[in-house]
């Protein structure tokens, strides 16, 4: 990776870091500079404004979160086998990844809901896609396929059941959430392929 790689990768990873913690709103360009060891011109010889740092911040944020959680279950059989990969992927995201300071996408969302602009419209696209990989997912899950509609409250459900561990895992401090987590989603899959 080139310096210049190198250097941008380093900001976008803190730029993401203090928004998990504190929202981008509360972002300063100062704080950033100063914790990855730049002067606050030095970020704009990466990036032409705070916007588009932020922009960048959160697209890599999903990237991210999409190669830690998703990439490693391409591989596997669709249906029970990958979503059983993602879900545990997932989790690990809430419990390794994310462990100092929060999740950029969850703290985006709540910060986001309703302030618009092009951020909250990057949000929004990428929760989507996201969305639609999930309901395809749960489609196959059971022969004739899911509906549409089943399939989007299943992938509804299971996002509910990775935000209940989130808050039994980090707010909580339960012990138990990820068996709890998982059992839930399990029967959850139980139900959805018996149809």
């Amino acid at each position: 990776m080139r310096k210049g790689d190198a250097t941008k990768a380093r900001i976008l990873d803190e730029t993401g870091r203090q928004a998990a913690l504190k929202g981008f709103g509360a972002v300063s360009l100062n704080d950033v500079a100063e914790a990855v060891g730049l002067s606050k011109s030095g970020l704009f010889k990466h990036f032409e404004s705070k916007e588009a740092m932020e922009l960048a911040t959160l697209e890599h944020g999903f990237d991210r979160f999409v190669a830690f959680v998703w990439a490693p279950a391409e591989a596997l059989p669709p249906g029970r086998p990958r979503l059983e990969q993602i879900f545990d992927r997932w989790l690990d995201w809430v419990e390794v990844e994310n462990a100092a300071g929060g999740c950029l996408i969850m703290a985006a969302s709540i910060e986001l809901d309703d302030q618009p602009g092009p951020l909250r419209d990057l949000l929004l696209h990428r929760v989507n896609q996201w969305r639609r990989s999930l309901a395809r997912e749960m489609k196959v899950l059971r022969d004739p396929q899911l509906s549409d509609e089943e399939a989007a409250i299943a992938g509804f459900q299971m996002k509910s059941y990775v935000l209940g561990h989130n808050d039994a895992k980090r707010l909580m401090g339960d012990t138990t959430a990820r068996k709890t987590a998982r059992a839930a989603f399990a029967s959850l899959l139980d139900r959805t392929s018996a149809g």
